[in-house]
């Protein structure tokens, strides 16, 4: 029997009701990382409005550095839990799960507080928008420094409450460099296996919050540039970390990490790539990009294409695409019950 976007499924041992996964963006409205009203609402609403996984978006696991903006949330500090956990209560409150990203910006660092940004190699991310730094290339020491940072980060999300982590290692940030030889020349460990600080990463946080806490990890399978990754070098990288019991799914974008990329954007255009990385791989698979409609959504799932869906822009849109996709599929679900009475007649 064919699944369907609303057939539950699992990420490590933590049960999702539905597989429709509200994927991490960027707000950029926190001061001093600090949790406001509006992301305990945003991501609230969300809930409310059915979404199964909510992945909130990308915390810098260090101050300033870590940054993509001097907006991001912050988890670099203790004293982020509080403001965190309210968030996380929210989201639990409706009956999602809740995943929260980890992220380092590397290269791609925007903070006004710095006047020097880190990455693999002295390698500058070109922009026609952003006049980034070029990076200083990472000591062993500083390398040794950021894997800390990430795992301290990972204790706190767990802390704060959250089901899960994903790491963010996709679009260009500063996991994401090491693992694409496009920004990654050296000639160290670090250089020889691009994955080795995404492993030990992984390995930190497994022993430091159990190994049964679930970690996603966010990937750009494809560099959409002649130099860059393709789906089959991530399979080759992180087969092996999978073997490990270290990946829980893997979350499957694409792109970030050159301008000088050409993509071709179209609806569902990043599930092939989702679809190649989960043939070769023995954890559940997220896919999106550019999804406008339930029923594109659904046969994603019933092909089997991903066992999980992420839907981005219509949720800025819409907060309860969810539910609305319900009715376009005839799928009967659960509303809140304070919704109940806008269940279309049948």
């Amino acid at each position: 029997m064919k699944k369907n976007l609303f057939d539950s499924f699992k990420i490590g041992n933590v049960e999702i009701k539905n597989r429709i996964v509200m994927p991490p963006m960027c707000m950029h409205t926190a001061k001093n990382g600090e949790v406001n009203d509006f992301h305990i609402l945003h991501y609230g609403s969300r809930s409310i409005g059915g979404v199964g996984l909510i992945i909130v978006e990308a915390t810098s696991v260090q101050q300033h550095y870590g940054n993509i903006t001097d907006q991001d949330l912050g988890i670099w500090d203790d004293s982020f839990i509080f403001g965190l956990s309210k968030i996380a209560t929210a989201i639990h409150k409706f009956g999602a799960k809740a995943a929260i990203q980890l992220g380092h910006a590397g290269r791609k660092c925007e903070s006004k507080y710095v006047d020097k940004i880190y990455g693999p190699s002295p390698i500058k991310f070109e922009s026609k928008y952003v006049n980034y730094l070029t990076p200083t290339e990472m000591t062993i020491k500083e390398i040794q420094e950021v894997k800390q940072h990430f795992i301290d980060a990972a204790i706190r999300a767990k802390k704060a409450g959250f089901d899960m982590v994903e790491i963010h290692a996709a679009h260009g940030y500063l996991l994401s460099s090491f693992l694409t030889p496009i920004s990654n020349q050296r000639d160290d460990v670090y250089g020889q296996n691009k994955a080795l600080l995404l492993e030990e990463i992984l390995t930190g946080i497994k022993k430091a919050n159990g190994s049964d806490y679930p970690i996603i990890v966010r990937i750009s399978a494809y560099d959409w540039h002649p130099n860059g990754n393709k789906p089959q070098d991530f399979i080759e990288m992180l087969n092996p970390l999978i073997k490990q019991s270290l990946i829980d799914a893997i979350d499957v974008s694409t792109g970030g990490t050159t301008e000088d990329a050409k993509i071709t954007a179209y609806d569902c255009y990043q599930i092939p790539f989702c679809l190649e990385i989960k043939q070769n791989v023995n954890v559940p698979c997220i896919g999106g990009g550019l999804i406008v409609d339930a029923k594109s959504a659904n046969k994603i799932v019933e092909n089997e294409a991903a066992d999980a869906v992420y839907i981005g822009r219509q949720l800025l849109r819409n907060p309860y695409w969810p539910i609305q996709a319900s009715e376009d599929l005839n799928i009967d679900i659960k509303f809140p019950k304070q919704y109940e009475r806008a269940k279309l007649v049948k």
